[in-house]
C-alpha cells in the first residue's frame, strides 16, 4: 500500500534526480522509495556505513553532507516556535 510523504530538497537536487529516474524509466517516487529500501534493508547503525556514495555521486553535483542534529524533534519544533516571538 502506498503513503504519501511531503520531503524538502533542494531544487538542483531534485531536477537532477527527475533526470536520473527518467533515465531509468521510474518515477521520482520510486527512485525514492527503491533508495530507502536500500537503505532501510541493510544492518547500519549510522549514516556512516550506508553504502551512499554510488548513488550521491549519481544524483548530487558536489560533496554530499549529513547534519545529525542530537535534539527531539519536539525540542527543535519549541526552538522554533521561541524564534518567532
Amino acid at each position: 500500500m502506498d503513503s504519501k510523504i511531503s520531503l524538502s530538497f533542494d531544487r538542483e537536487v531534485i531536477d537532477q534526480a527527475k533526470r536520473f529516474a527518467d533515465k531509468n524509466d521510474m518515477s521520482l517516487s520510486r527512485l525514492t522509495e527503491f533508495l530507502y529500501s536500500r537503505i532501510t534493508s541493510g544492518t547500519y547503525k549510522s549514516l556512516q556505513e550506508l553504502p551512499i556514495l554510488d548513488w550521491v555521486s549519481m544524483v548530487a553535483e558536489g560533496e554530499a553532507e549529513y547534519l545529525i542534529n542530537s535534539k527531539s524533534r519536539k525540542s527543535r519544533k519549541e526552538d522554533y516556535l521561541k524564534s518567532w516571538g
